[in-house]
């Protein structure tokens, strides 16, 4: 059974759960970057996209429940994130994208559904809307789409403990251990310019999407995920009570039924 950590003290001292034991895991090139990946389990695809300034062993609580529900999933440090290396190039979502889709082709994945968590959302949707064909749905949590989605920063001991695990990671993952300020840096200058679609882009969407956000998220105004929800065809729209933006963490359960709602839901 998940236990709860809706301050994330456990988190900030022991991070995550551990990862199981892969089926496969190790690093594919593209386009400047080394990116590591792994996979879980067999039967239909589903990547798990991080959040910005964190890597794929945030996801210690969602990889057992989904494999456990009949799934091959797949993790993936972003470029610059986790044991993932980057060239001296600003960072982007559509370079993100272009290295998930590199993963698929090299794993021979045709199609998966993708769970992304905050900047890992964005990547998702780019993602779908870029290739629709190789996605067959996108889990959006706790992200926007455009700069108007986000809510002035307050600092919070929450916020403060994520940030300090977040550190603790990059230092003992990254070929550049002794650059997370300047990898903060370049990561908040990529938030602070994108995403940037339009009204029209959504709308031009054509794969499922939920749009999912705790009430208690940080970052993320409620206003701008009803309107992606409004805005995305089909789209829908789930608040998750007690939770903030750090709902995987802090409510695994929870965060997992949702998320096994919807692939259930797309695969049917």
């Amino acid at each position: 059974m998940h236990k709860t950590d809706d301050d994330l003290v456990f988190f900030e001292r022991d991070g995550a759960l551990p990862l199981p034991a892969a089926r496969t895991e190790g690093f594919i090139e593209n386009d400047g970057a080394r990116i590591w990946h792994a996979v879980y389990g067999a039967g239909p695809a589903v990547i798990l996209l991080h959040g910005g300034l964190g890597n794929a062993g945030n996801w210690g609580h969602q990889v057992p429940d989904l494999v456990a529900s009949g799934r091959a999933v797949v993790v993936i440090d972003s470029r610059g994130h986790g044991r993932s290396t980057r060239d001296d190039r600003p960072f982007g979502y559509d370079r993100m994208a272009d290295d998930v889709l590199a993963v698929m082709d090299h794993l021979g994945l045709g199609k998966a559904a993708l769970i992304g968590w905050s900047d890992g959302a964005c990547t998702a949707l780019i993602l779908a809307d870029r290739h629709p064909e190789r996605v067959s749905g996108v889990f959006f949590f706790a992200c926007n789409m455009d700069p108007s989605g986000t809510l002035d920063f307050k600092p919070t001991p929450v916020l403060d403990r994520c940030f300090h695990r977040h550190r603790l990671d990059y230092e003992n993952l990254s070929a550049t251990p002794d650059a997370f300020d300047n990898f903060v840096a370049d990561v908040s200058r990529m938030m602070q310019t994108e995403p940037n679609y339009s009204a029209t882009d959504l709308a031009g969407i054509r794969v499922p999407v939920a749009i999912v956000l705790g009430v208690h998220d940080e970052f993320i105004r409620q206003e701008h995920a009803a309107y992606l929800a409004e805005t995305i065809p089909g789209a829908t729209l789930t608040i998750l009570p007690d939770v903030s933006h750090f709902a995987p963490l802090q409510r695994p359960a929870l965060f997992n039924e949702a998320a096994l709602e919807f692939l259930d839901r797309i695969r049917s």
